[in-house]
């Protein structure tokens, strides 16, 4: 049986993260699944959770007045969806859809941010792991919407 414990542990994100860190965010997750178009946060929702996917895949999209929902990138397996929790005012910028059935681990954001409070260092350990997936994210808009409004 696999453990909230063991799925944290070996999700790319946290690999290497300090077990008794580990320990802490258990309390913070729990399993989600997510059916073929659902949507898993809308631009403007409150950013109080983030999601590592277990298998499955989801679309990140924004919205062109002029080209309507453009997907500026796809997520699968390993991957993570949802960094905005990190960020004051902690609002989602775009959509995410689930195109295939999806399963995730899903992080109560809230709470974490509040043990980040009580361990400085969890923080550190989470930016740390976390500014890679930003700008990852930067750059991926920054091409398709290049390519979007190219002539």
């Amino acid at each position: 049986m696999e453990t909230l414990e063991k799925l944290l542990a070996e999700h790319p994100l946290f690999k290497g993260l300090d077990p008794q860190y580990i320990n802490l965010m258990v309390g913070c997750a729990s399993n989600v699944r997510f059916g073929q178009g659902d949507f898993i946060t809308r631009d403007g929702d409150p950013a109080d959770e983030f999601y590592l996917i277990r298998a499955g895949a989801v679309a990140l999209n924004v919205y062109s007045p002029t080209k309507g929902e453009i997907t500026y990138l796809t997520l699968r397996e390993g991957e993570v969806v949802g960094w905005s929790w990190l960020v004051p005012p902690y609002h989602v910028h775009g959509d995410v859809r689930a195109i295939q059935i999806t399963r995730a681990l899903k992080i109560d954001a809230k709470c974490l941010r509040e043990k980040c409070k009580q361990d400085p260092q969890l923080e550190l350990e989470l930016y740390k792991r976390f500014v890679p997936i930003i700008v990852d994210r930067v750059e991926a808009m920054t091409m398709q919407l290049l390519d979007v409004y190219s002539d």
